[in-house]
């Protein structure tokens, strides 16, 4: 197993810093997520038109900041100067890999242009085994594969992700001893260790008993992400899944405590940001 996925229980993911009343995405709220007890953070990166890597959701700086205009038109001396809901700044993804050190980031790359800068600094910081890639592109998810090498856990692609729903299905047919678990090996049918997927995708579910059964016996995990209300997370759980992304931490912190599988890991100290 990557050690990235190495953890007893399910895997607890605060999306964005999670929702503590801290602006998303800024190191307010994965310091408050810390504070909670968690482990892994989940957060996105663009990179800006010289090639700083900022962690940050949208393509523009205009929903959540006081400045306006496209990360990627804009150089990071300008992005730097905006500040998340009126208050917080545009943190980059280098300075949280340092200053979290305890702590694992799932990392959604949100444009090509980041793909180089994303590596580089998961080179830097040595975070090969705290880090796991994902994205909308597989393409984007070819590119760092390739850039990175096999240190880096990656989830699957939108393709595989298909496939992989596809296949469950079909074997949904079968009964449970005609298909037996799979180790996982080199040239397996999927590149990535995990499929994070919702658990519906415009109206069709995505997750379900059988979805979780075949990604086992493929040995991929199952995340499920964004999940906030406690009864479907819950039923989540009792499918299987192996992780679970939310806004509301405190509410998946409460349920994962309930059943006995919180595991507190707020290990991580956070240190001032600095420059590229």
């Amino acid at each position: 197993m990557h050690p990235f996925l190495d953890h007893p229980g399910p895997l607890a993911f605060a999306h964005r810093g999670g929702d503590l009343g801290r602006p998303e995405n800024s190191l307010a709220a994965f310091e408050a997520a810390v504070a909670l007890g968690y482990r892994y953070l989940e957060t996105d990166v663009h990179a800006t038109a010289d090639g700083v890597l900022v962690a940050f959701h949208d393509s523009r700086l205009d929903r959540v900041t006081d400045r306006t205009g496209a990360v990627a038109e804009l150089p990071w001396e300008t992005v730097r100067q905006a500040r998340i809901g009126g208050a917080e700044p545009v943190p980059l993804l280098e300075d949280l890999l340092g200053a979290f050190p305890g702590v694992r980031f799932n990392i959604d790359v949100k444009a090509a242009p980041a793909v180089g800068p994303l590596v580089e600094a998961i080179r830097r910081t040595d975070a090969w085994d705290r880090v796991c890639v994902g994205g909308f592109s597989d393409a984007r998810l070819a590119a760092v594969r390739a850039a990175a090498g096999p240190r880096l856990a990656t989830s699957l692609g939108p393709r595989e992700v298909a496939r992989l729903r596809l296949r469950s299905l079909a074997e949904s047919f079968l009964p449970p001893f005609a298909a037996r678990p799979l180790s996982r090996r080199p040239g397996a049918p999927f590149a990535g260790l995990c499929a994070q997927v919702p658990e519906r995708h415009r109206g069709v579910r995505v997750v379900d008993r059988a979805f979780v059964r075949t990604a086992h016996r493929l040995g991929l995990q199952v995340h499920v992400w964004t999940v906030d209300d406690p009864t479907r997370i819950r039923a989540l759980l009792d499918l299987g899944v192996d992780g679970i992304m939310a806004d509301r931490i405190d509410v998946l912190r409460d349920v994962l405590g309930e059943r006995g599988c919180w595991t507190d890991g707020s290990t991580g100290s956070s240190t001032v940001m600095g420059t590229p």
